[in-house]
Protein backbone atom coordinates (compact mmCIF):
# COMPACT_ATOMS: atom_id res chain seq x y z
CA UNK A 1 0.00 0.00 0.00
CA UNK A 2 1.07 3.13 -0.83
CA UNK A 3 1.00 6.52 1.37
CA UNK A 4 2.66 9.26 3.23
CA UNK A 5 4.83 6.65 5.05
CA UNK A 6 5.64 4.39 2.18
CA UNK A 7 9.52 3.36 2.74
CA UNK A 8 9.64 4.32 6.04
CA UNK A 9 9.99 1.95 9.49
CA UNK A 10 8.77 3.08 12.58
CA UNK A 11 9.09 1.66 15.99
CA UNK A 12 6.74 0.73 18.61
CA UNK A 13 8.33 0.53 21.73
CA UNK A 14 6.71 -1.11 24.72
CA UNK A 15 7.50 -3.42 28.09
CA UNK A 16 6.58 -6.55 28.01
CA UNK A 17 3.15 -6.54 29.66
CA UNK A 18 0.69 -3.30 30.48
CA UNK A 19 0.18 -1.46 27.20
CA UNK A 20 -3.01 -0.47 26.68
CA UNK A 21 -3.81 -2.32 23.45
CA UNK A 22 -5.71 0.18 21.66
CA UNK A 23 -2.97 2.74 22.04
CA UNK A 24 -0.93 -0.20 20.30
CA UNK A 25 -3.45 -1.22 18.07
CA UNK A 26 -4.88 1.74 16.54
CA UNK A 27 -1.41 3.91 15.47
CA UNK A 28 -0.20 0.42 14.09
CA UNK A 29 -3.12 0.77 11.69
CA UNK A 30 -2.50 4.17 10.85
CA UNK A 31 1.06 3.45 9.90
CA UNK A 32 0.34 0.38 8.06
CA UNK A 33 -3.07 2.48 6.19
CA UNK A 34 -0.17 5.16 5.59
CA UNK A 35 1.76 2.78 3.84
CA UNK A 36 4.20 2.38 6.49
CA UNK A 37 6.41 -0.57 8.11
CA UNK A 38 5.41 -0.62 12.11
CA UNK A 39 7.80 -3.22 14.05
CA UNK A 40 7.25 -3.68 18.24
CA UNK A 41 10.35 -3.37 20.24
CA UNK A 42 10.58 -4.60 23.88
CA UNK A 43 12.91 -5.29 26.40
CA UNK A 44 12.37 -9.04 25.63
CA UNK A 45 11.73 -11.47 22.50
CA UNK A 46 8.81 -13.51 22.75
CA UNK A 47 5.27 -11.88 23.29
CA UNK A 48 4.05 -8.70 25.04
CA UNK A 49 0.72 -8.50 27.06
CA UNK A 50 -1.70 -5.85 26.25
CA UNK A 51 -5.02 -5.03 28.40
CA UNK A 52 -8.13 -3.18 28.29
CA UNK A 53 -7.58 -0.90 31.00
CA UNK A 54 -6.81 -3.57 33.50
CA UNK A 55 -8.04 -6.57 31.92
CA UNK A 56 -5.72 -8.93 30.00
CA UNK A 57 -6.44 -8.01 25.95
CA UNK A 58 -4.23 -9.84 23.50
CA UNK A 59 -0.54 -10.59 22.65
CA UNK A 60 1.52 -9.21 20.48
CA UNK A 61 4.45 -10.72 18.55
CA UNK A 62 7.99 -8.77 19.46
CA UNK A 63 9.85 -8.03 16.45
CA UNK A 64 13.36 -7.18 18.34
CA UNK A 65 14.40 -6.15 20.94
CA UNK A 66 15.89 -2.65 22.07
CA UNK A 67 19.79 -4.56 22.35
CA UNK A 68 19.56 -5.92 18.98
CA UNK A 69 17.74 -2.59 17.53
CA UNK A 70 19.04 0.12 16.53
CA UNK A 71 17.48 3.89 16.00
CA UNK A 72 19.32 4.58 12.93
CA UNK A 73 17.11 1.78 11.38
CA UNK A 74 13.39 3.25 12.28
CA UNK A 75 12.15 6.92 10.47
CA UNK A 76 9.93 7.66 13.76
CA UNK A 77 8.89 5.99 17.38
CA UNK A 78 5.20 5.56 18.85
CA UNK A 79 5.13 5.06 22.65
CA UNK A 80 1.86 3.71 23.86
CA UNK A 81 0.55 4.22 26.73
CA UNK A 82 -1.26 2.36 29.72
CA UNK A 83 0.34 2.96 33.56
CA UNK A 84 2.44 -0.13 33.79
CA UNK A 85 3.98 -0.22 30.63
CA UNK A 86 6.38 3.27 30.34
CA UNK A 87 6.45 2.49 34.36
CA UNK A 88 8.35 -0.32 33.50
CA UNK A 89 10.01 0.52 30.02
CA UNK A 90 11.30 3.84 31.89
CA UNK A 91 13.33 1.75 34.75
CA UNK A 92 15.50 -0.65 31.68
CA UNK A 93 18.53 1.64 30.43
CA UNK A 94 18.64 0.22 27.08
CA UNK A 95 15.12 1.30 25.79
CA UNK A 96 15.84 5.02 28.14
CA UNK A 97 18.73 4.86 25.55
CA UNK A 98 16.95 3.87 22.73
CA UNK A 99 14.03 6.31 23.04
CA UNK A 100 16.87 9.60 23.81
CA UNK A 101 18.11 8.37 20.48
CA UNK A 102 15.49 9.67 18.17
CA UNK A 103 15.55 13.27 20.12
CA UNK A 104 19.34 13.27 19.71
CA UNK A 105 18.87 12.40 15.51
CA UNK A 106 15.78 14.60 15.37
CA UNK A 107 13.35 11.95 14.30
CA UNK A 108 9.96 12.16 15.47
CA UNK A 109 8.71 11.06 18.23
CA UNK A 110 4.58 10.17 19.05
CA UNK A 111 3.51 9.22 23.06
CA UNK A 112 0.07 9.32 24.37
CA UNK A 113 -1.25 8.78 27.64
CA UNK A 114 1.01 7.79 30.41
CA UNK A 115 3.58 7.47 28.09
CA UNK A 116 5.42 10.50 28.63
CA UNK A 117 6.79 9.13 31.71
CA UNK A 118 9.67 7.39 29.62
CA UNK A 119 10.16 10.66 28.21
CA UNK A 120 11.00 12.28 31.53
CA UNK A 121 13.59 9.43 32.32
CA UNK A 122 15.16 10.25 28.79
CA UNK A 123 15.42 13.70 29.96
CA UNK A 124 13.93 14.87 27.00
CA UNK A 125 10.96 17.02 28.09
CA UNK A 126 12.60 20.27 29.49
CA UNK A 127 11.73 23.34 27.29
CA UNK A 128 9.09 21.60 25.43
CA UNK A 129 5.04 21.40 25.61
CA UNK A 130 3.38 18.79 25.79
CA UNK A 131 0.24 16.76 26.88
CA UNK A 132 -0.38 13.41 28.65
CA UNK A 133 -2.89 11.82 31.26
CA UNK A 134 -3.55 14.33 33.45
CA UNK A 135 -1.71 12.76 36.45
CA UNK A 136 1.38 13.22 34.86
CA UNK A 137 1.45 16.98 34.94
CA UNK A 138 3.31 17.32 37.86
CA UNK A 139 5.67 15.10 36.81
CA UNK A 140 6.41 16.41 33.57
CA UNK A 141 5.85 20.51 34.92
CA UNK A 142 9.04 19.13 36.98
CA UNK A 143 10.96 17.79 34.29
CA UNK A 144 10.97 21.23 32.97
CA UNK A 145 7.75 20.93 30.37
CA UNK A 146 4.65 22.71 29.72
CA UNK A 147 1.51 20.63 30.27
CA UNK A 148 -1.63 21.59 28.50
CA UNK A 149 -4.48 19.72 28.45
CA UNK A 150 -5.25 19.63 24.74
CA UNK A 151 -6.32 16.95 22.46
CA UNK A 152 -2.89 17.04 20.06
CA UNK A 153 0.24 18.80 20.67
CA UNK A 154 2.93 18.90 18.18
CA UNK A 155 6.06 20.19 19.43
CA UNK A 156 9.18 19.93 16.63
CA UNK A 157 8.44 16.56 15.90
CA UNK A 158 6.82 15.19 19.46
CA UNK A 159 2.96 14.48 19.25
CA UNK A 160 1.67 13.77 22.36
CA UNK A 161 -2.19 12.71 23.43
CA UNK A 162 -3.96 12.43 26.29
CA UNK A 163 -6.04 9.14 26.70
CA UNK A 164 -7.46 6.60 24.10
CA UNK A 165 -10.50 9.35 22.92
CA UNK A 166 -8.09 11.59 21.18
CA UNK A 167 -6.64 8.63 19.33
CA UNK A 168 -7.85 10.03 15.66
CA UNK A 169 -6.41 13.21 16.38
CA UNK A 170 -3.27 11.23 17.56
CA UNK A 171 -2.58 9.13 14.90
CA UNK A 172 -3.33 11.60 11.96
CA UNK A 173 -0.73 14.05 13.80
CA UNK A 174 1.82 10.94 14.25
CA UNK A 175 1.04 10.17 10.44
CA UNK A 176 2.05 13.83 9.15
CA UNK A 177 5.37 14.12 11.82
CA UNK A 178 6.59 11.37 10.32
CA UNK A 179 6.21 11.53 6.35
CA UNK A 180 7.92 14.64 7.54
CA UNK A 181 11.09 13.11 8.67
CA UNK A 182 13.39 14.51 10.60
CA UNK A 183 12.60 18.05 12.46
CA UNK A 184 15.08 21.31 12.94
CA UNK A 185 15.30 22.32 16.73
CA UNK A 186 14.34 18.81 17.42
CA UNK A 187 17.78 17.88 18.71
CA UNK A 188 18.55 18.20 22.47
CA UNK A 189 21.45 17.40 24.09
CA UNK A 190 21.07 14.63 26.01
Amino acid sequence: MSGPLQGKTVAFAVAPEGIEQVELTEPWKAVEQAGGTPKLLSTSSGTVQAFHHLDKGDTFGVDATFDDASPDDYDGLVLPGGVANPDALRMDKGAVDFIRAFFTAAKPVAAICHAPWTLIEADVVKGRTLTSWPSLQTDLRNAGATWVDEEVVVDQGLVTSRKPDDLPAFCDKMVEEIAEGEHEGQSRSA
